[in-house]
């Protein structure tokens, strides 16, 4: 949809084709899953001090509020709450008054921490600052054997279950660097709940995993029933635990998209009966 290092108008490319407050730095659209974010240098005499940090692969971004402390209403909750609400966050770079906007990417909300600074009275204020990660080609949680596995505690399949739930909200913490440690927390809770909801089976074909691990456990693999690049959010049930051959149909097969809106019928019917449990 939007390109990193394209630039854009904000009026016709963004807010009249999706939505969207257009003068609010959060600009939640109420016709499309988005939220989108506007960044610039024009608001760091107000305590807004965004950016990269170093080469750390997180993005601050500080939250709407322009007297007193900051608070988790109206923006900044739209961003605290972006996974459980299903929205997409798209963060764009203001390039001067008037000019277009450079679209920075696509981020997950990983944790918020909080940080002092003049408000438009110049009096000192809490601020909130959201800890951004760009969501990559490659998700966290769909990496397997790639990256080293977050050991988590032996629990009950309740547990586990609200563990996962639990992790979709941003973790409050007083040190951004904590962002991408989180964020594979939020992914390893979620990968071990979904593979424990499998408990062996396919979830879209039924059949048993074809082989057990060498640690005992059956292999299946976690897919993004929507996939990444369509917004597909680290979230149980937007997750699967699914065998080799039928997450590869999903991803190559011609009947890929009609399985994968199968597979997400079947999740969401599943995580219902869970619910009522």
């Amino acid at each position: 949809m939007f390109v990193i290092g394209q630039k854009y108008s904000r009026a016709a490319d963004i807010h009249d084709q999706y939505g969207g407050t257009r003068q609010s730095g959060i600009s939640p659209s109420a016709s499309h899953p988005f939220i989108f974010l506007f960044t610039g240098d024009s608001g760091e005499a107000y305590g807004y001090d965004d950016g990269w940090q170093a080469d750390d692969g997180v993005f601050l971004y500080t939250g709407q509020g322009q007297i007193g402390d900051m608070e988790f209403v109206r923006g900044n909750k739209a961003i605290r709450d972006h996974i459980s609400d299903g929205k997409q966050l798209f963060l764009f770079r203001a390039t001067g008054k008037g000019k277009p906007v450079e679209f920075i990417g696509e981020f997950e909300c990983a944790s918020i921490d909080f940080a002092s600074g003049p408000d438009l009275n110049g009096s000192t204020r809490k601020t909130i600052r959201f800890n951004l990660t760009p969501i990559n080609s490659m998700h966290s949680a769909e990496a397997e054997e790639t990256e080293a596995e977050v050991v988590l505690p032996a629990r009950t399949f309740e547990q586990m279950r609200q563990s996962a739930f639990d992790a979709v909200t941003p973790t409050e913490t007083p040190n951004w660097r904590m962002a991408k440690q989180i964020r594979r927390q939020r992914s390893s809770e979620i990968k071990e709940y979904v593979l424990r909801r499998a408990n062996g089976v396919c979830e879209l074909t039924a059949e048993e995993a074809p082989f057990t691990k060498a640690n005992g456990n059956p292999y299946l693999e976690v897919h993004h029933i929507k996939k990444l690049s369509d917004g597909g959010l680290d979230h149980p049930v937007n997750c699967a635990a699914i065998t080799p051959n039928a997450h590869r149909e999903i991803r190559f097969g011609v009947n890929g998209e009609i399985l994968d809106e199968r597979l997400a019928n079947l999740i969401h019917t599943k995580e219902a009966k869970l619910s009522e449990r």
